[in-house]
């Protein structure tokens, strides 16, 4: 079955069930993409990549796991290397993390889709107890939407920076995105979208940063008023966000939460600052925030 025609057939049912819950207004973001200078500035993601190493060191002192899975995705056009050091991390705090073994991520396909459902039932029939989602740009949008589909063996899902939200307007990287992916964005049934930007039914944490290149940050952020719903600003570059010490101080702390006992992210008086937002409006083209808007 072609993949355009299974999201025919799948966004009515998903729709309905949605708009049960919640109310039926537009939640796609139709923010200008990042300028041109902030997607220069992606090349400061080597410095995140560079202060995680610090970050390695300091890991004993952070929460530490209870041997739970975490399956993790990795963003467009990228691979599975691209996520090893932060798989690495989580395995070094006390979590049983996997890699997607389906190759490069060059957009959503029928066949991907049931790739990652076998493997998320595989590691979760492994373990016998539920599994934690942690996706990457569009790896997120791909484990919010697994979330979805399989609320009964998913823990939690944790967002770094995943459009859920965006619009072709809100992201640089769209016409190559239409490149490769077997259903172009414009081909995706409104009601599909509109149902992809509501929260998946189990605890979800979206991690943004205003200073994205690649994506308008707008998209990237939950507009919802559930309990088990956050955005938590950790700044830096779109490209270093799996190497940000930020991110890696925030998944441990939500990981290591007991399974049924989810709290809104809270940190430590000291580290405060390090969550603010600290770019000027005029930089992140800012003059639109959901987050100020909710209803």
């Amino acid at each position: 079955m072609p993949a355009r025609h299974w999201i025919e057939q799948l966004s009515p049912l998903m729709t309905k069930r949605t708009l049960k819950k919640a109310k039926q207004t537009d939640l796609i973001d139709h923010s200008h993409r990042p300028s041109k200078l902030l997607l220069m500035l992606e090349g400061r993601a080597l410095y995140d990549a560079a202060a995680m190493l610090p970050m390695l060191a300091l890991k004993k002192f952070l929460p530490q796991g209870d041997n739970h899975p975490v399956l993790v995705f990795p963003g467009f056009l990228a691979s599975s290397r691209t996520t090893r050091p932060l798989r690495q991390y989580l395995a070094d705090i006390g979590y049983r993390s996997h890699r997607w073994k389906l190759g490069y991520n060059m957009g959503y396909s029928y066949k991907l889709h049931y790739g990652m459902r076998d493997r998320v039932t595989e590691l979760v029939e492994r373990y016998g107890e539920k599994i934690s989602l942690v996706g990457w740009s569009l790896g997120g949008v791909y484990a919010r939407e697994l979330a979805r589909e399989m609320p009964d063996i998913v823990r939690q899902v944790v967002t770094m920076g995943s459009p859920f939200r965006g619009h072709p307007s809100s992201s640089n990287v769209h016409r190559i995105f239409n490149m490769f992916t077997e259903v172009p964005y414009e081909e995706m049934p409104v009601s599909f979208l509109q149902n992809m930007a509501h929260p998946p039914p189990v605890p979800t944490t979206a991690l943004y940063t205003r200073g994205d290149g690649v994506v308008a940050w707008q998209s990237t952020v939950e507009v919802s008023d559930r309990y088990d719903v956050e955005n938590i600003h950790v700044g830096g570059a779109h490209l270093g966000l799996g190497f940000n010490p930020r991110v890696l101080f925030v998944l441990a702390d939500r990981l290591a939460q007991p399974e049924g006992q989810w709290r809104p992210f809270k940190p430590p008086f000291c580290m405060q600052p390090l969550f603010r937002n600290w770019y000027p409006d005029w930089l992140v083209h800012g003059t639109e925030n959901p987050l100020k808007v909710r209803s």
